[in-house]
């Protein structure tokens, strides 16, 4: 035991006594890093950005948010010894986990708000208010946090069962939403393309519709290995392998690194996001790092993103 785990009594998520338990322990700390910045970035482009604001992104925009979170519980249950089980003494009760299950139903939610705009725009400008996406957004984190309450109130057996038949629900949401929706979006706005004359505009749509596609290839690849784990062993009642700790296990691993993913593919699909991010977010803070005023290099010609 080093010093540092005897004083606080917990160590780092590996030993530091070798190149690749090093390479493990840095790749977490970037990890939890990228998560914060990518999703902080894109955050603050929507709230900088009144036609994204107009066009109704608050579900992304929660997305990013429980994405913020797991970035910043990351760097305790992916960084130091962590394993949060129900019996484990470094266990967070469920908060870094929740976190965790904000963002797979925020993307949930986003990706079924996506499909409801793309396949039937003028419904979903009726249905859709600010209103009420704010209040599907308050549902489900209620919704989180009801669980957290119950499974720190009851039994251990109780909250295995309870966890176990909340992932078998989620599965099925993941299906239908992920695999369902996505196919018949994909097929209607095919149809719809074809009917359409070429254009910018046209391949813009295309080129949206087949985002949509990869960011749900990206999601299943992701969370569906430990979906299908904890199904498995909740519900045979047996004892599975299991790794060190969280920052170690491969199967939690996957969900962080699509909390990085899945902006990116945002941003390199919606130009108008990349250009207020360009522009507005990470160019004013690499100048004013610099000691050069941005709005002078517009003035003497500076670049112009066009995406």
């Amino acid at each position: 035991m080093n010093i540092s785990e005897s004083r606080a009594g917990l160590g780092t998520v590996v030993p530091l006594t070798s190149l690749e338990n090093v390479l493990l322990f840095l790749f977490n700390v970037i990890l939890a890093t990228a998560i914060i910045f990518i999703n902080v970035s894109v955050f603050v482009s929507i709230m900088m950005n009144r036609s994204l604001r107009n066009e109704n992104r608050f579900m992304y925009m929660q997305t990013c948010l429980s994405d913020i979170c797991t970035g910043v519980s990351y760097y305790y249950a992916g960084v130091m010894d962590v394993r949060d089980s129900y019996d484990s003494p470094t266990r967070t009760f469920y908060i870094v986990p929740t976190f965790l299950g904000l963002s797979y139903m925020a993307i949930l939610a986003a990706q079924a708000d996506r499909y409801h705009a793309v396949s039937a725009p003028f419904k979903y400008s009726q249905r859709m208010t600010r209103n009420r996406t704010l209040l599907v957004i308050l549902a489900y984190w209620v919704y989180a946090f009801l669980i957290v309450a119950v499974n720190n109130l009851v039994t251990l057996g109780v909250a295995k069962r309870v966890t176990g038949f909340g992932t078998f629900v989620a599965n099925i949401f993941t299906v239908i939403i992920m695999i369902g929706l996505n196919v018949r979006l994909f097929f209607v706005a095919k149809f719809q393309l074809e009917r359409e004359p070429p254009s910018a505009e046209r391949d813009n749509k295309r080129a949206s519709i087949y985002l949509i596609i990869i960011v749900a290839v990206c999601f299943l690849i992701a969370w569906l290995p430990i979906f299908l784990h904890i199904i498995a062993c909740n519900f045979a009642g047996s004892t599975c392998y299991t790794f060190r700790n969280e920052g170690s296990d491969p199967l939690r691993i996957l969900p962080r690194v699509n909390a990085v993913l899945t902006p990116l593919l945002y941003i390199r699909g919606c130009s108008a996001l990349r250009s207020t991010l360009l522009s507005k977010v990470w160019r004013p803070a690499c100048c004013k790092r610099k000691g050069v005023n941005p709005l002078s290099m517009e003035k003497n010609g500076g670049v112009v993103f066009k995406m």
